[in-house]
């Protein structure tokens, strides 16, 4: 069973840690928390000290003051890292998720070892004008006319998965959207929206690997070859049955893809430090 740990800080960051080994740190998409990596620390634990955040505003993570720069997301990470005394860490990153890990490979090639990136994309630009602006309204409009994360959930959730996802795993993400903290999903799309580009991918030094569900209408697999292209010809692995959250609605097979991909450069990750209480 994972243990949570507080990484303390302003905000504090709730991190469930599962496993030992090289650190790998999932994170989870804009409308997610940690419950989203539940059905993937049991798998990778094996192989790796799994650790799933709550980014902050999300979850069991604090809410904080003032408007959010993406980049504070970065800085985050960095916390997570000096906790556990880990000097180069795995990430793995899921919509939102993947962009924080690659903007933290940009700004800090140091510190990663590897990237694994879910149904994501580089930035906005990547969208039309309309584009961009539907995935803001279809969210944010409703919560600034006054409704709460749960009145959006079914709506939102349904625009994400793909036509073959079970009731269970709709729930899921239904639960994660509606368990959102209201003020800080609405910083969190103002800074991801207001970040139209990540910056130069191609000058990401960290091996990567992408995976998308065939059926992810929000980011496509035409997407990530397009991203995998710039990184030097980056595997990509499609997974069949899933839509934007592949890692839920199919995650037999993104276990498989993705530890057959991580655990050979395992070693280029470091081992925690330290286990602080």
């Amino acid at each position: 069973m994972p243990v949570t740990y507080r990484i303390l800080g302003a905000p504090s960051l709730a991190v469930d840690l599962a496993g030992h080994g090289p650190f790998a740190l999932f994170m989870h998409g804009i409308g997610g928390n940690r419950s989203n990596w539940r059905a993937q620390l049991p798998a990778f634990a094996p192989h790796f000290a799994c650790a799933a955040w709550d980014a902050r505003g999300y979850g069991g993570s604090e809410d904080y003051e003032g408007a959010l720069a993406f980049d504070d997301f970065v800085d985050d990470v960095l916390r997570v890292l000096d906790h556990f005394g880990v000097e180069r860490a795995h990430l793995v990153g899921l919509s939102m998720g993947g962009r924080i890990a690659m903007r933290t490979a940009l700004r800090h090639p140091d510190r990663i070892a590897t990237l694994t990136l879910l149904d994501t994309h580089e930035g906005f630009e990547a969208f039309t004008p309309e584009q961009r602006q539907a995935f803001v309204d279809s969210r944010r409009a409703p919560l600034l006319a006054g409704k709460e994360p749960a009145d959006i959930a079914d709506a939102v959730a349904r625009s994400l998965v793909g036509p073959k996802a079970t009731p269970a795993q709709l729930q899921q993400l239904v639960d994660s959207i509606a368990a959102l903290h209201k003020a800080s999903y609405i910083k969190s799309l103002q800074a991801t929206v207001d970040q139209v580009v990540l910056g130069d991918i191609s000058l990401i030094a960290a091996p990567a690997h992408f995976v998308v569900g065939a059926d992810d209408r929000l980011t496509p697999p035409a997407m990530h070859h397009e991203m995998a292209a710039k990184m030097g010809g980056a595997p990509v692995s499609v997974l069949p049955d899933a839509g934007h959250l592949s890692n839920i609605e199919n995650a037999e097979a993104f276990n498989q893809a993705a530890i057959e991909w991580l655990t050979p450069r395992a070693s280029m990750g470091s081992t925690p430090g330290h286990w602080p209480i």
